[in-house]
């Protein structure tokens, strides 16, 4: 069963965090005008700050405006995207690195029209070198091909180098950090690695943001793009 409460962008399609992802949306398909974005990788700093639920709703978002999208779980140490979405994590990313599955067997179609969801599958030894593989380069490339959108949903770039290794597949990056938990020095380091393999950085979506309004702390999804601009929406605790 879906986590309703993580799918924001279906589940609660009206409410204001709902637009924030809209919001998020629109940003990046006009962060490039001369280029059109198809491989989209999502990640964070570090371990819990909501990189799975930013990236399942985005893919939301896309597939309601009418295009196909394939969220992929690259994360093959501590897969989530099966959890958020109710699905069973049998098969998926590294059948098809190590058993050449066809992905076209192994995809699962979700309640949303237009999206389907490509689990991470049996977590394997060697997590970094898969991903890294010429095989993992070809599959991003046949998915490219194939669908609109492709949402990558990659781990935490400081603790292992698996986003900086996929990083190099991907048309854009967009940092997700829970506010108060990122240190300056941790996005500097961060940032640093990415830029090593020319990662084309989009932006940053820091969730949990506490603006004091009318005696109360309300939580925000905060985007900012490389050009500063600023878009805030009300999210749910």
């Amino acid at each position: 069963m879906a986590n309703s409460s993580k799918l924001i962008a279906n589940h609660s399609a009206k409410s204001v965090a709902a637009e924030a992802y809209k919001t998020l949306r629109t940003n990046i398909q006009y962060s490039s005008p001369d280029k059109s974005l198809k491989v989209i990788l999502v990640t964070s700093f570090a371990q819990s700050e909501g990189k799975s639920t930013t990236a399942a709703n985005l893919a939301i978002t896309l597939a309601q405006s009418d295009k196909r999208v394939l969220l992929v779980d690259c994360d093959l140490r501590k897969p989530s995207l099966h959890r958020v979405f109710g699905i069973i994590n049998a098969k998926g990313v590294t059948n098809v690195l190590v058993q050449n599955v066809d992905y076209h067997e192994i995809s699962n179609m979700v309640e949303i029209e237009n999206l389907e969801v490509l689990t991470s599958g049996p977590k394997p030894p060697n997590p970094s070198e898969l991903l890294g593989s010429a095989k993992m380069e070809s599959f991003i490339s046949s998915v490219a091909a194939e669908y609109d959108m492709v949402i990558l949903d990659a781990p935490p770039v400081l603790p292992v180098t698996d986003a900086v290794v996929l990083a190099r597949l991907a048309d854009g990056v967009i940092f997700v950090v829970n506010y108060g938990k990122t240190t300056h020095e941790m996005g500097v380091e961060a940032k640093a690695r990415l830029e090593k393999v020319n990662a084309k950085i989009l932006g940053v979506v820091i969730n949990n943001t506490p603006i004091r309004r009318s005696g109360r702390y309300e939580y925000y999804y905060y985007y900012e793009d490389s050009d500063i601009r600023r878009q805030q929406a009300r999210a749910q605790r």
